[in-house]
């Protein structure tokens, strides 16, 4: 098993770069499609990490994943599985996708809106536009004598 490498984005810049000695791939009978096969074949992935030990991360990074996937951790160990295709390697690679894709969407630092006053253009444009559906409706009603 190969390490897994987190693209590059907000929050690690340089990207992210997983050993494989902190990976664990376990496998087990799947339940998907496959006929007789998937009665034979152990070709689900469960794919696990420990997120306290992992020397991927830096500290931020690693306050900022835990807090994030709380949710998903049991302890501090993030487990995904992969059981939709037939193949055991082609699960493999996706449990890898997965894992890299959460990743990366957990370290982004969270982003701040500041709020912002509306341009006098759409505010002139959303009345307009009130005086339009306005006109419609009094149009619609009968006429007065």
């Amino acid at each position: 098993m190969d390490e897994l490498r987190v693209p590059p984005g907000p929050g690690a810049p340089r990207g992210l770069v997983v050993p494989a000695a902190e990976l664990a791939e376990q496998f087990s009978r799947s339940s998907g499609p496959g006929g007789q096969g998937v009665n034979t074949t152990d070709s689900r992935v469960q794919l696990s990490i420990d997120l306290a030990t992992t020397t991927a991360l830096t500290e931020v990074q690693r306050a900022r994943v835990l807090a994030r996937l709380a949710p998903r951790l049991a302890g501090s160990v993030l487990t995904i599985a992969a059981s939709e295709h037939r193949s055991q390697r082609d699960n493999r690679v996706a449990a890898r996708a997965r894992l890299a894709a959460l990743l990366r969407e957990a370290v982004m630092p969270e982003l701040v809106r500041r709020a912002t006053r509306p341009t006098r253009g759409s505010q002139r444009r959303r009345l307009e536009a009130k005086g339009r559906r306005s006109e419609t409706k009094h149009n619609r009603r009968p006429p007065t004598e």
